[in-house]
């Protein structure tokens, strides 16, 4: 087998901050190093996408461009699409053009190194599909590690095949990038549809750093956004649950029915103001639950339905374009 052609593609979203340093690490240290140790082709590259940042993110990656073709390539999408379209606009991009794609983060927090394992993954197993899975969270606070690992859980639970502790630091062969384009779904979930595909798999564990520079582009309202989006988009479980507790609260008011009138039958006079209250505010409350539960699998379909782009590209910059 000949030496592969490996793209890394790197979505970027306001990443002005870090860029520099990421284009240093990937271009000149690592993709360097692996061209002159036999592992990939010459003609590998990096391609940044830009996702729709407001700071000068991509006036830089034009600025890499065009100090170093040979090497960096790179994309803008016409507006903010989100990670997961940002993403799957370069590994579909980057599939034409390459015979293995690794996806990283900008922030250089996912171990580079374990690239070297995942190429050695896929030439020696012959996996299509190679997993970067943290070894483990304790760097992260207790809030994070907990609301993160609870969140795969949830998802194991709802029936969701899905890598525990793995996000979008992946290879991905030609041939799986040809059957992931396949998916047209309009809500994206990487992380759910990945699994899917079905091919030979391999885990590659890594130790997660410090971001180098920036913020997160991940708040606590984003990610729990993401957790309800990856839950609602593969698993009807949640719909199931809301038949089951409807199931139980008729059975219990059947009891509770049968209990008043056995206390009215033997004269007992009972006020149940308190007790009417309670159950009008708790009912209320779980059918809003429900209907909001239900509201969203009818937003995705709405959505779906349309069949709008997921993305629009707005400029390329790549030399062999």
């Amino acid at each position: 087998m000949s030496n592969p052609c490996l793209y890394l593609v790197v979505p970027c979203y306001n990443e002005s901050e870090v860029l520099d340093t990421t284009a240093k690490v990937l271009g000149f240290e690592k993709l360097r190093n692996l061209v002159a140790n036999g592992k990939v082709s010459a003609a590998s590259r990096i391609l940044f996408i830009n996702d729709g940042s407001k700071d000068d993110t991509w006036m830089k990656i034009c600025f890499w461009h065009s100090q170093h073709p040979e090497t960096f390539s790179g994309l803008s999408l016409s507006r903010n699409r989100g990670h997961q379209n940002a993403l799957l606009a370069g590994l579909l991009y980057a599939k034409d053009k390459a015979d293995i794609v690794i996806s990283l983060d900008a922030d250089l927090q996912d171990d580079v190194d374990a690239i070297d394992e995942m190429i050695d993954k896929y030439v020696n197993e012959e996996c299509d599909i190679v997993y970067g899975v943290r070894s483990s969270r304790k760097k992260d606070s207790f809030f994070k590690r907990f609301t993160a690992e609870s969140f795969y859980k949830i998802m194991s639970w709802s029936g969701v095949e899905i890598v525990f502790n793995h996000a979008d630091y992946r290879l991905m062969s030609k041939r799986a990038l040809e059957e992931l384009e396949k998916f047209s779904e309009v809500n994206l979930f990487l992380r759910g549809l990945v699994p899917l595909l079905g091919f030979k798999t391999g885990i590659v564990y890594y130790e997660r750093g410090v971001r180098q520079a920036g913020q997160s582009k991940y708040p606590f309202k984003k990610m729990l956004s993401f957790a309800v989006d990856g839950i609602t988009s593969f698993s009807v479980t949640p719909l199931r649950f809301i038949t089951k507790l409807g199931l139980t609260i008729f059975c219990l008011s059947i009891l509770m029915l049968i209990y008043f009138c056995f206390r009215w039958y033997s004269g007992e006079t009972v006020l149940g103001w308190a007790s009417l209250i309670c159950s009008v505010w708790a009912i209320g409350g779980l059918i809003l639950f429900c209907l909001g539960i239900i509201g969203e699998y009818i937003g995705k379909i709405y959505k779906e339905s349309k069949h709008r782009p997921r993305f629009i590209i707005d400029q390329i910059i790549d030399r062999n374009a």
